[in-house]
């Protein structure tokens, strides 16, 4: 055995909030690092290996002689980083500009604080890897990965040693740990033996990972001593101090062929896609509004001079931290989701006030013609793109024969619906709203007019039906069902069966769901009490289906538009009970199909085996039309939801979970016991549908279902003069399938840093444009590729591409 080696990696999981909280895991994080560096005081061999920028932070933060003692064995190369992210997050919930930001904060904070990056990916306990990780990780200064989940028994691999490649040809050497990522803390002979049967020809060096994890601890006195015992023993392999930096640099220099694996790594816990619906729908949140606050915030510094906010770098790293797969996959214990909750309060308070800032500065230097018969209204497009939109606003004062009116002076479709106020004198304005790129326009609100007349035809509606151009839709009163989805442009009948279906699913496993893949076994269906009209004019008409199961009250708010061809529903979910799952579940009628998730930064199409299945905003379900030949189908977007299955033709949105917090099996509960189950109460989201000829790249859906999840802002103005027109774009881009993604200053000067990714799985030309400093980018994208530019604020300086940690890539 002597001619195989083991690279045995000390290291200490620690979970800075799990089965505790963060104040705990603070605590444990100082003792852990304390006792890695009494370690290294004893054994001069002895080499530490740990990652998470944010623990070092704190550790800086609340004791710096230990912070400098870091340090130090950092530089010497004992005490080795891995990792380069603000924390080991979910790796699949998170959005791909989260999953960017992890590097950007994790790799510049240790290369400021302790002089390296990390060259390794490392997320040993994730409970799942989308496929976009190798670009992102590459592009972040990383060309190795370490996962663990999913294991052997829940996906196959060709080997523990692997290139793992996403869609654009990105490829990082990545390593499955063996059994797990930890040990106890006594002697390691049983550790180490029952990893003989892994070694395969040619690969005949293997890492294994010792030291007390999860509640943290690190390696331990009798761990080191017995690695020393253990190297003498004639049957073992070669037993080495050593980091996986020298484990990837000494596989790759043996010149090896290893096989590539091409697709997301999954399935591990997949309850907890769907897990805790409040901490899901708040890093939705945070990530959007941090999203519109940045592009704004930027673009208003080059517009008006407002200062570019500070703050966004601390709101960033309260959503990393959130990310943290046993926080956002939900599966810690309930007070860990207060902590959650003031922290993503904190970033989305510091994305409001700094989106506020921008637009309003924006906004304030518009020149507006004074007439005191008008509310000016100034819409803001947070999109790279020409954006047709429902924009709702809180005013007051409407009198009977409104008018509204665009920046050019004419009327334009809109309504009141039910105001926000339970008050006299205040109204909700609906519109649907034109936007420049990237951009705003001004619209003006005639109170009462005699000259101008209100324009616009609402939608056919009574109290089943809704029907424009393009759709029929009807509902059963009875089921509260969409009974029917008619496409009228493409004679054919969306679903096969009631649509928008609320099934109750058993689900007493536990709160990862251990062992599940499939929640399939019904136990009940919400029944309609009510089925009504409750909103109807030139802009939308609303149907309300209200249903009951239980002591548990669904209601959903279906409104069509009559130029628009989605179908946009309003959810509100009062849920009472325990064990059980909800799904919203809708049979389409196509054959031949195919089924695609959208995950962060790209795409990846799935079987439709009825496995619980990740997804960021939308699900398509494409096929063939029965007997016609011809291409349809239907996407599926929400604002909110992560969990998605397809049974055959049965496509499900789950929409939440309630098992008990933090139930690991095999503990179980006690049948008289007392417990808190997650997700009881109210919550609210929104679902859209989008039915559509041809495939989903031609229905825009990446556009429409970014529409949805991140909205515009509306302000209301005065009169005043300015230099700036009353609508204008700043940023566009002349491809369909580029989207713009992140704007932002660099985190060095005062150029802007434009992110953006190709999302058809096509190489694509493309040009971005900014107009108003006639400054332009143009560029080649491999089928979904992620480019970073960086654009001087010196216009005499070139436009450059760099990489996601804003480095040059030289």
């Amino acid at each position: 055995m002597k001619d195989k080696q083991l690279y045995m990696i000390g290291n200490a999981h620690l979970d800075p909030v799990w089965l505790w909280q963060w104040q705990e895991g603070f605590q444990e994080t100082k003792a852990t690092f304390r006792s890695a560096l009494d370690r290294m005081g004893e054994s001069e061999d002895f080499i530490f290996t740990s990652s998470s920028a944010a623990m070092y932070e704190w550790v800086e933060n609340n004791d710096p002689g230990m912070f400098e003692e870091i340090k130090q064995r950092v530089k010497e190369g004992r005490w080795h980083i891995v990792g380069g992210w603000w924390i080991q997050p979910d790796c699949n919930i998170p959005s791909g500009e989260s999953f960017v930001r992890q590097g950007l904060y994790g790799q510049r904070y240790f290369k400021e604080k302790l002089g390296v990056t990390a060259k390794v990916g490392y997320n040993v306990d994730s409970f799942g890897h989308n496929s976009m990780l190798p670009q992102i990780l590459k592009k972040s200064g990383m060309d190795y990965y370490i996962m663990m989940r999913p294991m052997p028994n829940e996906k196959a691999l060709p080997g523990r040693l692997f290139w793992w490649q996403s869609d654009d040809g990105s490829k990082v050497l990545t390593f499955r740990i063996m059994y797990e990522y930890l040990s106890w803390g006594k002697d390691l002979e049983k550790h180490v033996r029952r990893c003989l049967g892994e070694f395969k020809e040619p690969v005949n060096d293997l890492m294994l990972f010792y030291g007390v994890g999860n509640h943290g601890g690190g390696p331990t006195k009798e761990n080191i001593s017995s690695i020393r015992r253990l190297n003498g023993e004639p049957d073992l392999p070669k037993l080495v101090f050593a980091t996986p930096d020298r484990y990837f640099h000494d596989m790759e220099n043996k010149g090896l062929e290893f096989p590539v694996v091409h697709d997301d790594l999954q399935h591990h816990a997949s309850g907890c896609y769907a897990a805790h619906s409040g901490v899901k729908q708040w890093n939705r949140q945070a990530e959007n509004k941090l999203a519109a606050a940045e592009k704004y915030s930027a673009l208003a510094s080059w517009v008006t001079g407002q200062p570019y906010p500070k703050e966004f770098d601390r709101a960033w790293k309260n959503v990393l931290f959130n990310q943290f797969h046993d926080i956002l996959a939900g599966t810690s214990l309930e007070p860990a989701y207060q902590d959650a909750a003031y922290l993503y309060g904190e970033a989305m308070a510091i994305a409001d006030r700094s989106l506020n800032y921008a637009v309003q500065s924006i906004s304030w230097n518009i020149g507006i013609e004074q007439d005191e018969r008008t509310t000016p209204i100034v819409v803001f497009n947070p999109h790279a793109w020409q954006s047709r939109v429902n924009v709702e606003l809180e005013v007051g004062g409407i009198k009977p024969s409104a008018v509204l009116l665009d920046d050019q002076g004419n009327a334009i479709p809109f309504q009141t619906v039910k105001s926000q106020a339970a008050a006299r004198g205040r109204f909700r304005l609906s519109i649907m709203a034109d936007l420049p790129s990237m951009g705003y326009r001004v619209y003006k609100l005639l109170k009462e007019s005699d000259s101008v007349k209100a324009v616009g035809e609402p939608v056919k509606a009574g109290d089943h039906t809704l029907e424009n151009s393009r759709f029929r839709l009807k509902f059963d009163p009875a089921t509260g069902c969409i009974k029917s989805l008619y496409d009228k442009k493409a004679e054919h009948e969306v679903f096969k069966g009631e649509g928008a279906r609320p099934v109750v699913l058993e689900d007493t496993s536990d709160t990862w769901s251990h062992d599940v893949l499939h929640f399939n076994k019904a136990v009940g269906s919400f029944r309609a009490k009510k089925v009504h009209r409750v909103e109807h004019g030139p802009v939308k008409s609303v149907i309300r289906v209200v249903s009951e199961y239980g002591s548990s009250k669904l209601i959903q708010d279906f409104a069509m538009y009559p130029d628009k061809d989605q179908i946009d529903v309003q959810v509100t979910v009062d849920w009472r009970e325990e064990f059980k799952m909800l799904k919203l579940v809708f049979p389409m009628n196509v054959v031949f199909s195919k089924q695609t998730y959208e995950i962060p930064y790209g795409t990846i199409e799935r079987e439709h085996n009825g496995e619980e299945e990740p997804g960021q905003s939308w699900v398509d379900f494409t096929g063939l039309i029965p007997d016609k030949n011809t291409i349809h189908g239907l996407s599926l977007m929400n604002d909110a939801k992560y969990s998605y299955s397809i049974h055959n033709k049965e496509l499900a949105l789950t929409v939440l979970r309630s098992p008990i917090y933090a139930h690991h099996v095999p503990y179980e509960p006690d049948p008289d016991g007392h417990y808190s189950f997650i997700d009881q109460g109210i919550q609210r989201f929104q679902y859209t549908l989008l039915p559509h000829e041809g495939t989903w790249e031609d229905a825009g859906v990446v556009r429409c279902a970014a529409e949805i999840n991140c909205k515009p802002t509306a302000i209301i103005e005065s009169y005043h003069e300015g230099k700036l027109p009353q609508s204008d774009s700043y940023v566009n881009v002349d491809k369909d399938n580029i989207v713009i993604s992140a704007i932002k200053k660099a985190e060095d000067n005062d150029d802007l840093i434009i992110r953006c990714y190709e999302t058809s799985k096509k190489a694509t030309t493309a040009e971005i444009q900014l107009p108003k400093w006639a400054r332009s980018v143009r560029a080649s994208f491999k089928p979904s590729e992620i480019k970073t530019f960086r654009i001087p604020r010196n216009a005499d300086l070139p436009v450059k591409e760099t990489n996601m940690l804003e480095w040059d890539e030289s």
